[in-house]
């Protein structure tokens, strides 16, 4: 089991000290989400019950990719992931070019969460189309694999072309999203799958059998696919093994969410020293222990 620090809404300033804190405390993966803008959005939101979002315009959405580089630029061993990027309300080649630089600047440290995205709004702000945008992703991914190797990639209307910089290795690809049209996306063209939700044991359960499913339904095996979940559950190692015997192979944590009424008096409710503090504990009460 490896462990994904969850730092979004997380203030812009604090997060070169969140990776450092992540990397001494033994996450492996720190993520951030990804937003162009806030708005009074028509769309409804599908993480929550009212269809609002859980954030306003006072909440930082720092570009995910300038972050990832000024993060990289202070930790040597911590991963760097979206969760997710939301591809398809940009053009391919922008993607494309933005992950494999990051990529190559971090030394390989980065793996691209990626999803279709909810907002209406974003992709009529960049100009691409929201109703095929599923399609597009599908489309896309193969393509950007393609570009990250350094291969020479031909597009309908243009000359053969590459791109470079480029990573020595491949880029991993997670899949977000519980949909049945994101599972089975994840299955046919992802390395893993991350959730971005919490899921409780039974939910969880539900995902992992439709993820099996539509694995075999392609041909490839539940072996080495990864599995990211943030998860309903109190830290604890032992249920963290439990959820390991079932196929996840990492979940995602924010423990500042979880601080005591002791923790929050001595550090303050929402302080970077609050974060770092139950990172800490975190580190000590959970992840030394698997």
């Amino acid at each position: 089991m490896r462990f994904w620090l969850g730092a979004s809404f997380s203030g812009t300033g604090e997060f070169t000290e969140l990776a450092r804190a992540a990397e001494r405390c033994g996450f492996d993966t720190l993520t951030l989400s990804d937003h162009l803008f806030y708005a009074d959005f028509a769309s409804p939101y599908p993480y929550s019950r009212s269809g609002r979002p859980r954030w306003d315009a006072r909440t930082h959405w720092p570009d995910v990719w300038v972050t990832i580089g000024a993060m990289a630029a202070v930790t040597s061993t911590l991963r760097f992931a979206p969760n997710v990027y939301v591809a398809p309300a940009r053009d391919l080649f922008t993607v494309a070019k933005q992950v494999s630089t990051a990529a190559v600047l971090s030394h390989e440290r980065v793996a691209f969460g990626v999803g279709v995205g909810w907002c209406k709004e974003e992709f009529v702000a960049t100009g691409q189309d929201f109703h095929t945008r599923g399609k597009r992703l599908d489309a896309m991914l193969p393509t950007l694999r393609a570009l990250w190797s350094g291969a020479t990639v031909a597009l309908d209307g243009l000359p053969p072309l590459s791109i470079s910089p480029t990573p020595e290795h491949p880029i991993p690809v997670y899949v977000g999203g519980d949909s049945e049209a994101a599972l089975r996306r994840a299955a046919r063209l992802g390395d893993g799958w991350i959730g971005n939700r919490i899921y409780t044991e039974e939910q969880l359960d539900e995902v992992l059998a439709a993820l099996r499913g539509h694995l075999e339904a392609n041909g490839r095996s539940a072996d080495g696919f990864e599995v990211i979940a943030p998860l309903a559950v109190l830290p604890d190692a032992e249920t963290y093994r439990r959820f390991a015997a079932k196929g996840v192979t990492g979940t995602l944590a924010a423990p500042w969410w979880l601080a005591t009424d002791e923790e929050k008096s001595r550090y303050g409710a929402g302080t970077l020293d609050l974060k770092i503090a139950t990172m800490e504990r975190f580190a000590e009460e959970v992840i030394a222990k698997m």
